[in-house]
């Protein structure tokens, strides 16, 4: 099963945040909401940090701001992150190059469309 981290997940319905991980989660992936403040999205267990995880995660989905992604990219790194969608509005120069520099595959795209799901309909 494949799995990803949904960074900036929300349990607000009308954000992107929370889309993605209906969207995911209704494609049959395994989820894992990243929020600071939550405690479950979407009834699954929401992670503070990618690194709090246990199990290996292949993807992150990024719905923060470039500045908060940049300071996430060592973290990406280390947990073994290997592709990282950034969302319009995630992406930076700055971002892509780190993400380029530590070898993670850098996706400029809506990560919901990416698996045949309109955002819209959720």
């Amino acid at each position: 099963m494949q799995s990803i981290a949904i960074i900036g997940a929300s349990n607000n319905k009308d954000k992107y945040g929370n889309k993605a991980v209906r969207a995911y989660k209704q494609a049959g992936f395994k989820v894992f909401p990243v929020n600071l403040k939550e405690k479950t999205i979407e009834g699954l267990p929401c992670f503070t940090s990618i690194l709090d995880i246990k199990e290996p995660v292949e993807t992150a989905s990024l719905y923060v701001s470039p500045e908060i992604g940049l300071n996430l990219v060592e973290a990406f790194a280390k947990k073994g992150i290997k592709q990282v969608y950034l969302n319009p509005g995630s992406e930076s120069p700055a971002i892509i190059k780190k993400l380029k520099d530590k070898k993670i595959k850098v996706l400029q795209a809506c990560s919901i469309l990416a698996i045949g799901i309109n955002p819209g309909a959720l």
